[in-house]
């Protein structure tokens, strides 16, 4: 059995587009719509993968943030990875977060923090037989900043440009320098009119199909 852990944030989490929702259920958010597509096939009791979700509401690629407090995925990255080891695959789909206005963001500097990531999963030992993970990145789909929705407006006010900036610094900083796969979920799913930010059910369905192809690629 293959372990898959998916590295994010409240998208990986599951969140329900709104404020105070609540989370998708098991058979709705997109990691076990994942788990289910890579064991189709496989007796009940013999699955061929086994996904963990790490997904946290805020969390930034390497960001301390000032406001909600212990959100730096890059701090809290090893000792999740070593309390799932081995680890066979792990998916990375951050930097929504690190569009707040608070930290003054640009799409490059998103792009890098995913790429310190990705360094760090690589050098960890905590693959099979202490060898390097593989890794599958996620750039993620644009937000949408509607002046007529303001449920997290707020917070994500003048993201919107920069997020559509994503996937060719993604490319050029993660994929081509790091020589790891990228998949851009803006081509895939579109985040949600009812706050901006978050993934309708659908949505979710439909990046588990494109997720599950990619890892079986792997």
């Amino acid at each position: 059995m293959k372990t898959v852990l998916c590295y994010g944030d409240s998208n990986t989490y599951g969140y329900i587009p709104g404020i105070d929702t609540g989370r998708y259920d098991h058979k709705t958010r997109w990691t076990m719509v994942l788990k289910r597509l890579l064991n189709e096939g496989c007796p009940p009791d013999d699955p061929a993968y086994w996904v963990e979700e790490e997904g946290q509401n805020g969390r930034t690629t390497t960001r301390e943030d000032p406001v909600e407090g212990d959100k730096n995925g890059f701090r809290q990255l090893i000792p999740i990875l070593e309390s799932h080891h081995p680890i066979d695959i792990v998916v990375i789909m951050l930097g929504t977060n690190d569009l707040k206005p608070r930290f003054s963001p640009t799409a490059p500097d998103i792009a890098l923090g995913v790429k310190r990531l990705v360094e760090a999963v690589r050098l960890s030992g905590f693959g099979p037989d202490k060898s390097a993970p593989k890794i599958l990145v996620i750039c993620p789909p644009p937000i949408i900043d509607n002046p007529e929705n303001p449920v997290f407006r707020h917070i994500i006010e003048g993201g919107e440009a920069i997020s559509k900036e994503l996937p060719a610094w993604f490319d050029k900083l993660v994929a081509r320098e790091c020589g790891v796969p990228v998949l851009d979920a803006g081509k895939i799913i579109v985040s949600s009119q009812g706050d901006g930010i978050h993934f309708d059910a659908g949505e979710h369905a439909k990046l588990a199909k494109a997720v599950a192809e990619a890892i079986k690629k792997m």
